[in-house]
């Protein structure tokens, strides 16, 4: 390889050196030096790659190579790389352009065909998913082959005439690429009950640190992506948009606004914006301005605190003001009961259900048969009404473990190996089948609402292994329901076998990474920033999982033929070790 073009990729190796990152998972073994709650760290510092332009000695696999090194840099709308392009190229990604991502960098294109002073240069590589203009992440693990065209200029310079994908080609790069020039950030929108904010993950570029708050206020007013469109509301005005950039002056940010925002409700722009700047460490407080003059939400100051607005959030009201937080789970002779200590309290002793599910004000459980082929509800928890069948079961057929969104709608899919039905049953109404649904095609494995409402976890087989999905919600104005996009949320875990929210941006999962031979729990966030290994210690048989913000993981499990629930040792340690001492098993967090 000619020294300059080692000199480019040394570089970048040298640079990426201690980086933040934004987590594009690897697909290996899974990362297990943080917690998954500080996985996204958008405050890593920001450090610049220097891309150097192409040297006049370099033949076309050379050229090819220098190309995807420099693309790496975001540098004065990609200045560098653009000088490897011939005149005629109209190439111009953009400040948030179309990302393929793969594993490795490519440092041997192969030259497939060379004559006249034209050549045909090719690069294969792991796909390990893409990224698209507005920062939505898809795990799209696949084996990619592209060609790039290269010719001699007048002046006998070797470049670049060809992109795949022409003039309108995004970026090739790598997952360390990734990691170094962008952030995992979360806009936030409102439910379709106006009150409930959803996180609306995406990898944002960062040219340099100092444009992060600019950077995330446009995205945010830009509206969410393609994925969340039509589920969630934002509070901007159509045409809202900032004016100049986001001031910071002693920790205190200033948001100018243009007259179109004058339309929007001064509350609820706030707590949208207040969610989206907490996650930066410089602004503690801010300021809403429009058009030049602050305005002040109701009952607040004219600066506000970025950690105002925990009414709205995705998580709900902050647990600690509601009652009922103990777990449920089925007791070791079948009674739903409350977990207290290593017991299980009965509340309803004629309530005998597999995979119990307590709705969200407490009134109700449903839960499964033996054979998961019935839905079975009864009411109330604290008594002993009897229960009833709400479902039955095609022949063949088994229901996912009973979900409850937070306005007491009902969910579970009915499965066989040929497909899906989406069930729903709004309250003090009978359950009826999803008018559109995403997955009808696919045997769903595991269903569940997260807690805003909006969003939906899945576990589908797909290829005839399961694999971890996000879907979402949305209502049209007649009332029926679309609920589809599923997205793949990581590569890096196989043969998942249950999940849980544990809060609004990350799941708790039982599978295998891809190099384990054991079932185990992992934190998984959904934004597709890698996955955590979830405690230490012999679980037997893990079967399934439940999880609340700010409450221990439990683990339903069965060891030496006896079935237990497990919960850590010391819950508030990522990796203290596991103990399984409470008889029973399906617990379960009401939300």
């Amino acid at each position: 390889m000619n020294r300059w073009l080692g000199l480019t990729v040394l570089c970048a190796a040298v640079l990426m050196t201690g980086t933040g990152c934004a987590g594009v998972p690897s697909g290996g073994q899974v990362v297990t030096g943080q917690p998954a709650e500080r996985a996204e760290r958008v405050d890593d510092p920001y450090v610049r790659l220097i891309p150097v332009g192409p040297d006049p000695e370099w033949g076309p696999a050379e050229i090819v190579s220098g190309f995807l090194a420099a693309s790496a840099s975001f540098d004065d709308d990609h200045r560098v790389a653009k000088q490897y392009l011939g005149p005629k190229s109209r190439w111009e990604p953009g400040p948030r352009p179309f990302v393929t991502v793969i594993a490795d960098r490519i440092v041997s294109p192969q030259i497939v065909r060379s004559e006249n002073g034209q050549a045909t240069v090719r690069i294969s590589g792991d796909q390990l998913g893409t990224i698209t203009s507005d920062g939505q992440y898809t795990a799209a693990p696949k084996e990619i082959d592209l060609a790039f065209q290269v010719a001699r200029t007048p002046q006998g310079l070797w470049r670049i005439t060809g992109l795949p994908g022409g003039d309108k080609a995004g970026l090739i790069l790598t997952k360390d690429d990734v990691d170094r020039a962008m952030r995992t950030v979360n806009l936030y929108f409102f439910a379709p009950d106006r009150h409930t904010l959803v996180p609306n993950g995406i990898f944002l570029p960062v040219v340099n640190r100092q444009t992060l708050p600019t950077q995330l206020v446009r995205a945010a007013l830009d509206g969410p992506t393609s994925w969340l469109n039509g589920a969630v509301r934002s509070a901007f005005p159509a045409g809202t948009e900032l004016r100049g950039s986001v001031d910071i002056d002693n920790d205190v940010a200033t948001v100018d606004l243009t007259e179109a925002a004058r339309g929007g409700d001064i509350e609820r722009m706030s707590a949208q914006l207040g969610w989206t700047l907490r996650q930066l460490s410089e602004i503690q407080r801010w300021r809403l301005r429009i058009g030049g003059e602050t305005v002040t939400a109701e009952g607040m100051d004219a600066t506000q605190s970025v950690y105002a607005w925990p009414e709205n959030s995705p998580d709900g009201p902050d647990a600690k003001s509601k009652e009922h937080q103990n777990a449920y789970m089925t007791g070791e002779t079948g009674a739903l009961g409350t977990l207290r200590g290593d017991r299980a309290h009965p509340v309803a002793p004629a309530v005998n259900l597999s995979r119990p599910a307590v709705s969200p004000d407490y009134s109700e459980v449903a839960g499964l048969g033996y054979a998961h082929d019935q839905v079975i509800v009864a009411a109330p928890v604290t008594g002993a009404a009897a229960p009833r069948v709400l479902l039955n079961a095609r022949e063949g057929g088994r229901f996912t473990a009973p979900s409850w969104s937070p306005d007491g709608t009902l969910w579970t899919v009915e499965s066989t190996s040929e497909g899906s039905t989406l069930w729903v049953r709004r309250p003090g109404r009978s359950p009826v089948r999803a008018a559109h649904w995403g997955l009808g095609g696919r045997e769903v494995l595991a269903f569940h609402v997260a807690r805003d409402g909006v969003r939906a976890a899945v576990i589908v087989r797909v290829d005839g292994r399961p694999q971890i999905q996000i879907g979402r919600i949305a209502h049209a104005p007649d009332g029926t329901l679309d609920v589809g996009a599923f997205l793949p949320v990581s590569s890096e875990l196989q043969d998942a076998v249950d999940i849980a929210w544990r809060d609004h941006g990350t799941l708790a999962v039982l599978g295998r990474a891809n190099r384990d031979a054991q079932t185990l729990p992992f934190l998984m966030p959904v934004s597709g920033s890698a996955i955590t290994s979830l405690g230490v210690g012999s679980l037997g048989e893990p079967e399934t999982i439940t999880a609340a913000p700010g409450a221990p993981v439990l683990i339903g499990t069965r060891a030496a033929g006896e079935q237990k629930v497990c919960r850590q040792r010391s819950p508030a340690n990522t990796y203290s070790a596991w103990v399984c001492s409470i008889a029973g098993r399906d617990p379960y967090y009401p939300r």
